[in-house]
């Protein structure tokens, strides 16, 4: 078998490299023992957007493709960043190199159960409470000087803009029912005034959801015990990070919503901020509500975007 990494064209031939490992954990292995790190027992993670495997129980090893080299950059810049910054665990960069033109980084392993093992059997005041957790991280990371992330690209304004002149398009192929696409324009000519382009930006994140941090339980108290994936990492305004947590969690629970906000920093929940969540979120870079709205039914309770704004973040 060749020891060369291949050099792909597209998502989908990188996709069908990384789903057999056999092509590659071998390299991977390679890379861990030119760095002297034991590699006689990996792990590989079958979800993901990179090639990543668990070195032991100690480090992770992640290997981008180039043609997603924009995410190592965005997994290097933040780790660097961060690293120091936070009251909560994140991986530290322990090795970096290039191997074949891909990218890759090795990085501590952090302790602690998965969100998405335990989330579903939380019972609701837990709930609550990890969701005002989670809005003190995400005010926490917001809080961190930009340092060398204010020069991601894409640039907030540029951003918003492609995305607001896509929504459309991407909602209509993703089958958004035309109830709701009915008021699209509408709520887009209120985002331009309703979404700051030129303040000053801070970290987005972009995915706090509970495949990417670890909980750790004390005296039967769940709490947040490690954040980590930060590839999609783009700096902007503030609210576009609450709208993971508000559609994969809060479930338009008021008691979850409330928690949420008032852990970032929000007194109150008007209209204005609720069309701005709204517009945000059908302009999220994965924005696709027919699978991300956790709320059982609500295509047929909610009859138009205001009235779905108001279900998904009740109060």
């Amino acid at each position: 078998m060749s020891m060369t990494l291949p050099h792909l064209t597209n998502t989908e031939s990188f996709r069908a490299f990384r789903t057999t490992p056999a092509q590659w954990l071998p390299i991977a292995l390679d890379i861990a023992r030119s760095h002297g790190f034991d590699a006689d027992a990996p792990h590989v993670f079958a979800t993901g957007t990179n090639l990543v495997i668990g070195l032991g129980d100690k480090l992770i090893l992640k290997i981008f493709p180039p043609l997603l080299r924009a995410q190592f950059v965005s997994e290097r810049g933040s780790l660097t960043q961060l690293n120091g910054r936070l009251h909560l665990p994140i991986p530290e960069i322990v090795a970096e190199g290039e191997r074949d033109g891909w990218p890759y980084l090795i990085i501590t392993r952090l302790a602690g159960t998965l969100g998405s093992e335990v989330w579903p059997h939380l019972p609701e005041d837990q709930k609550e409470r990890l969701l005002r957790q989670i809005g003190e991280t995400i005010a926490s990371v917001q809080r961190v000087p930009l340092g060398a992330l204010g020069r991601i690209e894409p640039r907030w304004d540029d951003f918003m803009r492609r995305q607001m002149q896509g929504c459309r398009a991407r909602h209509t192929r993703l089958g958004l029912a035309p109830k709701f696409l009915a008021g699209l324009d509408d709520l887009l000519c209120d985002a331009e005034q309703l979404i700051p382009m030129d303040a000053p930006p801070v970290i987005l994140i972009g995915e706090y959801i509970p495949e990417n941090f670890l909980l750790a339980c004390d005296d039967g108290q769940w709490s947040l015990a490690g954040l980590f994936d930060f590839g999609d990492v783009l700096a902007g305004w503030r609210d576009y990070d609450l709208l993971g947590p508000s559609a994969f969690m809060a479930a338009g629970r008021p008691g979850r919503v409330k928690n949420l906000l008032e852990g970032f920093g929000y007194g109150s929940l008007d209209f204005a901020l609720k069309r701005r969540l709204m517009a945000l979120m059908l302009l999220h870079r994965a924005s696709d509500l027919n699978s991300h709205i956790c709320i059982e039914g609500w295509q047929e309770q909610a009859n138009d975007l205001i009235e779905l704004q108001e279900l998904i973040w009740a109060s």
